[in-house]
């Protein structure tokens, strides 16, 4: 099974997007200057439709 977590920061990171600080439990914030949100990430994210709805989050469009 995938795991998307790795490539996810990759395109954030390109995006202008942060990590802000450790969230619950193997959560991290992260915060997206184009949407002016902070959200989740997961430590291990398997799931294709999780990882699209990060980048939907994030402003950006679905890559997966």
């Amino acid at each position: 099974m995938a795991d998307y977590t790795p490539a996810i920061k990759k395109i954030l990171l390109q995006n202008n997007c942060h990590f802000e600080r450790q969230g619950g439990g193997d959560h991290e914030i992260w915060y997206s200057p184009m949407t002016n949100r902070r959200f989740p990430v997961d430590s291990k994210i398997k799931s294709r439709h999780t990882a699209n709805g990060i980048l939907k989050q994030a402003g950006l469009p679905k890559q997966f």
